[in-house]
């Protein structure tokens, strides 16, 4: 099997060092560069959302027509959407992807031959995806660390993604931009680190994933702000059964999920 990996940053860097460390033949290709594609059984096009859907159509018939490609993009409604027309007469198999790694540094000087080790890779199959090329995919998956796969459409992987990864960035980056954050030194310790962790991600990719998903994430945002809202009023009308009524609840739905914590 031939692997190709469009995109050298982190995540294409780390699925290509991935695949190098389980013996595979394996290609880099940055989004520049000359395209040699056309042997390849697999395609990963680890870019940014628009600059993916521009590289697949641009190269479609570049493609051998019993290869798999995969993109890597936190969204999937807006990828999947315009491929499923632009790709129509195409008879090589696109998958829609979304890898559940990463790290708050970007770069292929970041990437890690174990960044996916233990993770989940979201695959979104159409109705049209052939079942044994989808089996091919998930056991190459398997072998690049990924420990588990979700399979899910494209609407319910925005949903979910919204909620789970694109909100945690968006509070992490509000909370930083507090003037109290210069000087936190001596100040903070576990649960600060994990607040602000994912709170400086790369301006441009994070900008284009909100506004592309932004039917799923501002229901999500909007929850959140009433929820604050509650906490809020709470402690201006110094409601002690309020505030201990919120927190029990957060408490025990914690505990439906994560019983053993």
């Amino acid at each position: 099997m031939k692997i190709a990996i469009v995109g050298m940053g982190l995540i294409g860097g780390s699925l290509y060092k991935a695949a190098l460390k389980e013996g595979y033949d394996v290609i880099g290709i940055d989004k520049n560069d000359p395209v040699t594609v056309a042997d390849a059984d697999v395609i990963f096009v680890a870019l940014h959302p628009t600059v993916a859907i521009k590289w697949i159509i641009r190269y479609k018939d570049e493609i051998n027509e019993d290869a798999v490609v995969v993109d890597t993009c936190g969204i999937k409604g807006a990828i999947c959407k315009k491929l499923e027309n632009e790709l129509a007469d195409s008879k090589w198999t696109f998958i829609g992807g979304h890898p559940m790694a990463g790290k708050e540094v970007s770069g292929f000087e970041n990437s890690d031959a174990n960044l996916f080790k233990g993770a989940s890779m979201i695959l979104t199959p159409s109705a049209r995806t052939d079942t044994r090329k989808l089996e091919m995919l998930k056991k190459l998956i398997k072998r690049l660390g990924f420990n588990k796969i979700v399979i899910s459409d494209a609407l319910e992987h925005d949903t979910m993604i919204a909620y789970t990864s694109q909100l945690c960035h968006i509070i992490s980056s509000a909370y930083l931009r507090d003037e109290r954050f210069a000087k936190h030194s001596g100040y903070s310790a576990g649960s600060f680190r994990d607040l602000t962790r994912v709170g400086a991600p790369d301006p441009d990719l994070w900008s284009e994933l909100f506004l592309e998903n932004s039917d799923a994430l501002l229901p999500v945002i909007d929850g959140f702000i009433r929820r604050m809202e509650d906490f809020r009023q709470a402690i201006a009308d110094k409601n002690r059964g309020s505030l201990i009524s919120q927190l029990a609840e957060g408490v025990e739905a914690k505990k439906q999920v994560h019983p053993e914590q």
